[in-house]
């Protein structure tokens, strides 16, 4: 009687006091999603390729034919994994992109540019959704298309990305 009770309590501890944290396995695994993160205004059809716990890199592209308000837009971006936790991936990213903006000099000229955006993020999973991830993110983004301006930027989960990973 005395052993079973001890028995009894040390399982109990064991069940109780031990917390499940695996992280959502991405390894080798890619996300499709969408992003609207270039500073066109275009959605982007966004790629995303875990390549190990720590690393990630992303493909991003987005184009409108209309005549007026059209362009395109297409980069790459590297993350780094810095926090892996059960739901959640907390990084730091780099964004390189180029960038094509119809009819904005008042000739009605189309514009070439560059985004370069520095950011810090998440990306976060729910319990039994394991294959759809929610980005956030903050930065610094650099762009020139008509003028060089560097501003801060503030992207919510619908802007930043949702990927359904593979």
């Amino acid at each position: 009687m005395f052993f079973k009770k001890y028995v009894f309590l040390i399982l109990l501890s064991l069940i109780t006091l031990s917390s499940v944290s695996f992280s959502t396995e991405k390894d080798e695994r890619l996300g499709l999603g969408t992003t609207n993160q270039l500073a066109t205004d275009l959605p982007a059809i966004s790629l995303k390729l875990q390549k190990s716990p720590s690393l990630a890199v992303g493909a991003l592209f987005g184009f409108d034919t209309n005549e007026n308000t059209g362009g395109w837009g297409a980069g790459l971006k590297f993350y780094r994994n810095f926090i892996d936790e059960s739901q959640l991936t907390f990084y730091g990213s780099i964004l390189a992109a180029l960038l094509n903006k119809k009819h904005v000099t008042s000739s009605g000229d189309s514009k070439t540019g560059f985004q370069l955006d520095f950011t810090m993020g998440t990306e976060f999973h729910f319990t039994g959704l394991e294959s759809l991830g929610f980005s956030f993110e903050f930065g610094l983004s650099f762009e020139k298309i008509t003028d060089f301006v560097v501003k801060t930027v503030g992207h919510s989960f619908l802007t930043a990305g949702v990927h359904f990973y593979f």
